[in-house]
């Protein structure tokens, strides 16, 4: 396929034509859907299984085998996300049925988070709309008019011990057991909320009498936790890097806001692999019904693209810091940085 560059078009002329471009790439393949899946489900059981037999006969060392486990279910849960887009079977029904599945493993109920989800989407970039399925970004004039107890609030919010450590925890294992934000949204939230919760309870009760409260404990809340916590730092260096993009209508548009408000996190091989290449997320936000297998696929077409917000491993390191956003220089900024602007 030949490249075009489209870089010389007017502001937001450029990604509503990549829209265009990205549109031939739209349609997935259920035989490579299938084989995602099962190269994702049957080495999560086994890793999950082997961690258990280490315990079990007492090799402590085994529970190594945690690490693998939990990066498989990091990885079912990006195959549940695309099935919340619509572009994993590219059928709706096969879609909802298998991210319902996959939901109870990672404990997140799909219609719910699906709908929160889609929040975000809609909204990426756009200061008037934040609050849903995101992380909360404050300007830095908003953090200025705060009380001193709010600041503190928002700096203990944004801690990384609270942001990848207490955060997923509670997100996983408390938070998702109700659909917070979405308690007047209609039945649906409720239902498939109370429906992977029994279906969670369901399993884990079986899986207690079969090997006991404690294995399972030792195994399966490490491979949930660290899963979860992946996860939220995948999403956070997503969308909280520098030069990320924010702004209110009428200059919020959304074909825009996508391209430039997510980052390309141009992660190792194996960890781009592993992650469901969900690095590729300023392509993704543009065209999410884009299979993310397909996505490597895109930037092998069209290499221009990996030149939009590209953060590597090491700058990802550098965004942990960077909390507030400056409306002047539009630029994610640290504390310490706005400190030296007064």
């Amino acid at each position: 396929m030949s490249v075009v560059s489209l870089a010389a078009a007017p502001h937001d002329a450029a990604e509503k034509a990549w829209l265009k471009v990205l549109s031939v790439y739209r349609v997935p393949s259920v035989t490579r859907s299938v084989y995602e899946l099962i190269v994702t489900l049957v080495p999560f059981v086994f890793f999950w299984t082997a961690a258990w037999a280490s315990l079990h006969f007492g090799y402590w060392i085994g529970l190594l085998l945690i690490v693998p486990a939990a990066g498989f279910l990091l990885r079912l849960f990006m195959l549940q996300h695309d099935c919340g887009h619509g572009s994993f079977f590219g059928r709706r029904l096969w879609d909802d049925w298998t991210g319902r599945v996959i939901g109870i493993l990672t404990l997140t109920p799909y219609d719910y988070w699906r709908r929160a989800h889609a929040a975000h989407h809609a909204s990426a970039g756009n200061l008037n709309q934040r609050g849903v399925g995101d992380i909360t970004t404050l300007t830095v004039a908003e953090y200025e008019a705060l009380s001193s107890r709010g600041r503190f609030g928002y700096r203990l919010y944004r801690h990384p011990l609270v942001m990848f450590g207490i955060g997923p925890a509670f997100l996983f294992l408390f938070k998702q057991r109700l659909p917070f934000g979405m308690m007047r949204a209609g039945a649906l939230p409720w239902v498939s909320t109370m429906a992977t919760n029994a279906a969670v309870a369901a399993i884990a009760l079986v899986l207690i009498w079969a090997i006991g409260i404690l294995p399972f404990l030792i195994v399966h809340l490490p491979i949930v936790l660290l899963a979860g916590s992946a996860g939220v730092w995948l999403f956070y260096v997503q969308h909280q890097f520098e030069d990320t993009y924010w702004s209110r209508p009428p200059d919020w548009t959304f074909p825009f806001a996508a391209m430039h408000s997510a980052s390309y996190y141009d992660l190792p091989a194996p960890l781009r692999w592993m992650t469901g290449n969900i690095g590729m997320h300023h392509i993704h936000h543009l065209s999410s019904k884009v299979p993310s297998y397909r996505l490597p696929e895109v930037l092998r077409d069209y290499p221009e693209l990996a030149n939009f917000g590209r953060i590597s491993l090491r700058d990802s390191l550098g965004c942990i810091k960077l909390i507030l956003w400056d409306e002047k220089t539009q630029k994610l900024v640290s504390l310490k940085a706005t400190e030296g602007l007064r």
